[in-house]
């Protein structure tokens, strides 16, 4: 995950909707999913030792289904903060013809 920096409350609120500078993530937060994605690394790094360690099937894929889980529950942390920040703020600038049909987008993807 890139770091992006926070947009500051400044005479630059008027300006158009940039994408790439957007992010609702607070230091705390960035911190707090960086650390849950480092334990997610850690997860598979162990999926990959159980495979190669030939172990029983059904363990193996009860920790890919911990995995998944643990990686839905980052993405809904992000998904909160984005709705929550950057869709907030785009609808208060009169943006959200931009933002509404980006956000359905994802969340139509995130729930497959």
């Amino acid at each position: 995950m890139e770091d992006v920096e926070l947009n500051s409350d400044s005479a630059d609120d008027d300006k158009p909707l940039n994408k790439s500078e957007m992010s609702s993530l607070e230091e705390e937060d960035k911190q707090a999913l960086l650390n849950r994605l480092n334990r997610i690394e850690g997860q598979v790094r162990g999926i990959k030792k159980m495979i190669r360690n030939e172990k029983y099937c059904i363990d193996i894929l009860t920790q890919i289904t911990a995995t998944r889980g643990a990686l839905k529950n980052a993405g809904l942390k992000v998904l909160n903060r984005h709705i929550e920040g950057c869709v907030s703020d785009a609808i208060e600038k009169g943006e959200s013809k931009e933002v509404v049909p980006e956000l359905i987008d994802i969340v139509n993807r995130f729930m497959d």
